[in-house]
């Protein structure tokens, strides 16, 4: 059975950095594509940062160049590096896993075939 874990999350500081991990057992990540998204009560839920099988990654404007996604597929592993927190970075932050090589950066919830529980992430000011 697949399974997606995120972990990582936490309190910080503005201008702190905070690294996200996500497990993915059952099945390996070669040769699939990950997404992490986040949400905030009340809003609905974006991606952040997307990573494909073949290691190109995305990211919404407001976080490049703080924000790194990588990945381990040898550990089944995919990592958010998040440098310079802002208090709009506060949110749930999910990792979302997808079968496929990601041609270009899907950000449709429904394209993404297994997701974790999700760790908040709370930057204050």
């Amino acid at each position: 059975q697949v399974q997606v874990v995120e972990s990582g999350g936490g309190s910080v500081q503005a201008g702190g950095s905070l690294r996200l991990s996500c497990m993915v057992s059952g099945y390996t990540l070669t040769g699939n594509s990950v997404t992490w998204f986040r949400q905030v009560p009340g809003k609905e839920r974006e991606g952040v940062a997307g990573i494909s099988s073949g290691g190109t990654k995305y990211y919404i404007d407001s976080v490049k160049g703080r924000f790194t996604v990588s990945r381990d597929d040898v550990l089944n592993r995919v990592y958010l590096q998040m440098n310079t927190l802002e208090p709009e970075d506060t949110a749930m932050y999910y990792c979302a896993w997808m079968s496929g090589t990601m041609q270009y950066w899907r950000t449709r919830l429904r394209d993404y075939h297994f997701w974790g529980q999700g760790t908040q992430v709370t930057v204050s000011s």
